[in-house]
């Protein structure tokens, strides 16, 4: 990983290339990272960088968390994360990680949790098809049989059942960055990624080159 930014999705919206051909684009509000720490490989067993993200009051840090952003000189964090990059002798403790690290044209894998469901049934968690509609069916929306017997007297696991839908971590990859606004903090990406609006968003350079 050459590099990484954190970032807020704003919402989606389009605009026009320079052909005049609509552009579906995500808005991603990347204010600068910090770098508060590094992991050592004499110390820790490896090497990445500790990078907060987004000002939080003093009040709503605990103690050790606080210690650790004084010890590195910065204001308080809300989110903390850890990139491992490939130069890490070029971040030191305090520095910014802004958006201009990305140039338009460059492909990014999107990395954010998306939209919680809820408890759903198998036909919208699993798109599985209706029963019969007809009067008395009493197996319009059911999730049918589940296979197992008398032998071996147990469902086994990994079956498409009903249960909690969404809320997972998910990644989109090899997106295209359709254009980035430094003096507004704000990159656009081609397409759609995880999340609702205002979600946490992880990008980095793509892994398919």
């Amino acid at each position: 990983m050459k590099k990484a930014i954190l970032g807020r999705k704003i919402g989606m919206t389009q605009i026009f290339d320079e052909n005049g051909n609509v552009v579906p684009v995500t808005v991603v509000k990347c204010e600068p990272s910090v770098v508060i720490g590094k992991k050592e490989i004499e110390k820790d067993g490896y090497e990445s960088l500790v990078v907060g993200f987004e000002n939080i009051r003093e009040k709503l840090v605990n103690s050790p968390r606080m210690g650790q952003f004084k010890k590195a000189g910065v204001t308080p964090k809300r989110f903390i994360k850890e990139f491992k990059l490939e130069d890490m002798s070029a971040f030191e403790i305090g520095t910014e990680i802004k958006v201009d690290a990305f140039e338009a044209g460059e492909k990014v894998d999107v990395t954010g949790t998306s939209k919680g469901k809820g408890f759903q049934g198998v036909i919208k968690r699993w798109n599985f098809s209706i029963g019969p509609k007809s009067h008395g069916s009493k197996f319009k929306r059911a999730p049918g049989s589940q296979g197992a017997a008398s032998d071996p007297s147990r469902t086994f696991k990994n079956r498409k059942m009903p249960g909690h839908m969404g809320n997972v971590k998910r990644t989109v990859m090899n997106l295209e960055v359709v254009k980035v606004m430094p003096e507004q903090d704000i990159i656009l990406i081609k397409g759609g990624v995880p999340g609702p609006r205002k979600g946490l968003l992880f990008i980095k350079d793509t892994v398919k080159r």
